[in-house]
């Protein structure tokens, strides 16, 4: 699936904002002549990759310089103007071994894991196929988020405006290890809202605000049992202000959500206007549920004054999903009544046949008729696995029993809710032979 921005791009714009402390130049004592010149003309190149080249070289000279922090921040935004990840993922690493702390270094290594978890999803599930990128860029935002301000260097104001900055990084990133990686979708929805918190309105119509705001639909979405109002409130927020290319599958998560829950889309149009205005939805939000099959059932017989004029397949459908009390009430009228069984057979012996009437037993190739035969077939009578019981052609043998019990069958995660019918007294009528005419007596057939 597309992204609607790429994640990794607009946290290293972010990061432009979180600056590291620096030394002044008073500040600078360096003893050794060879090292001072050396620190002063890698750091006065112009050209990017020059200058990273010198300050390497500069490291490697002078592991233990004075100036090694200063160096190592100075050559980190050489390699962020290069755009080389794997060499700014290493230089942050160095730093944050001499500065555990240093935001700047957590809040970029936290962006190009985070990165590397992306790519590592699988398309088809959605989840990292590797978590170690993931794990990493969690544990990494733990630590950014406990950070504190450096002694000297950084300002109370600076300090705020950076955390302020690196604070929903942190949150998007252990939401999505979540998410991805350890299928916590619980957790997932707790980080996001926490850095949606932290964001004004208007950053949530765009960039990683707009991005994640999709995520915490589709983390409410994958919640055991789902969370289906809230999902809709997100899904319908991010459908107002994503990039055209983007609105039609949005559109479709979000209409497929509210139809499953609500039973049309009736009322979605006034929760989209609601949710262009306000990042999170109101207490008083409420989306009515839709019939459950058995309200469904309900209504469907309390309109129907003859219940044996259903249809099989419909009756069989109230037997499955009806309450006990409707289902019994249904099986009243029908048992011990004759009927004709037409379906698909999915086993047979010489006393018993199981078919399939319903198209969901007939696709799961279960039956939910068994059928008990009053005599039993000779061999070359019993009906092939996977042949047809017809009702009204006559192109195929007729199955004709008399109900006797049912049982309601629950679903599983898996498995629908069915039932289960039981016929007794039954007997398969062969297609009977087209009769052969013949001319009558006394006459014979016009010569040509």
């Amino acid at each position: 699936m597309k992204k609607l921005v790429l994640a990794f791009v607009m946290a290293m714009a972010s990061i432009s904002l979180v600056s590291a402390p620096t030394l002044r130049a008073q500040d600078i004592s360096i003893k050794d002549p060879a090292e001072f010149n050396a620190y002063t003309t890698a750091n006065t190149q112009a050209d990017p990759k020059l200058k990273a080249s010198q300050l390497e070289d500069f490291l490697t000279k002078y592991p233990q310089s004075q100036v090694k922090t200063l160096v190592l921040n100075t050559l980190l935004d050489a390699y962020q103007q290069l755009g080389d990840s794997d060499h700014i993922l290493s230089t942050a690493t160095r730093l944050l071994q001499i500065e555990p702390g240093n935001l700047k270094a957590i809040v970029i290594s936290v962006a190009i894991k985070k990165a590397q978890c992306q790519k590592s999803l699988d398309p088809k599930t959605g989840f990292a196929s590797d978590p170690a990128p993931c794990d990493d860029a969690a544990a990494l935002s733990q630590k950014g988020l406990t950070a504190t301000k450096p002694a000297t260097g950084v300002s109370d104001d600076d300090w705020k405006k950076q955390t302020a900055v690196a604070g929903p990084i942190f949150d998007s990133a252990i939401a999505f290890d979540d998410a991805v990686a350890k299928k916590d979708f619980k957790g997932a929805v707790d980080e996001y809202k926490a850095e949606l918190m932290l964001y004004t309105g208007d950053q949530t119509t765009s960039g990683t605000g707009l991005v994640d705001s999709l995520h915490l639909a589709d983390a409410y979405a994958a919640e055991v049992p789902p969370d289906m109002v809230n999902a809709v409130w997100f899904y319908a927020r991010v459908l107002n202000f994503a990039p055209a290319g983007f609105k039609p599958q949005i559109e479709k998560k979000l209409d497929y959500w509210y139809n499953k829950y609500h039973g049309s889309l009736e009322g979605l149009d006034a929760i989209k206007t609601q949710a262009a205005a306000t990042v999170f939805p109101p207490g008083t939000l409420t989306i009515a549920p839709a019939d459950t099959p058995a309200q469904k059932i309900h209504k469907i017989l309390a309109n129907t004054t003859d219940l044996s004029s259903l249809a099989l397949a419909d009756k069989e459908l109230v037997l499955s999903f009806g309450s006990k009390e409707d289902a019994d009430k249904l099986w009243a009228v029908m048992k011990d009544k004759e009927t004709p069984v037409p379906g698909t057979v999915i086993e047979a012996t010489a006393s018993v046949i199981k078919v399939a009437v319903t198209d969901d037993a007939k696709q799961a190739k279960t039956p939910d008729f068994i059928v008990n035969l009053k005599t039993p077939l000779a061999d070359k009578e019993i009906p092939a696995v996977g042949s047809e019981l017809g009702l009204s052609s006559k192109k195929q043998p007729e199955l004709d029993g008399t109900y006797d019990t049912y049982t309601q069958i629950p679903g599983t995660d898996t498995v629908a809710q069915s039932a289960q019918i039981v016929l007794r007294d039954a007997a398969l009528v062969p297609v009977k032979a087209a009769p052969v005419h013949k001319p009558a007596p006394g006459h014979r057939p016009a010569a040509h």
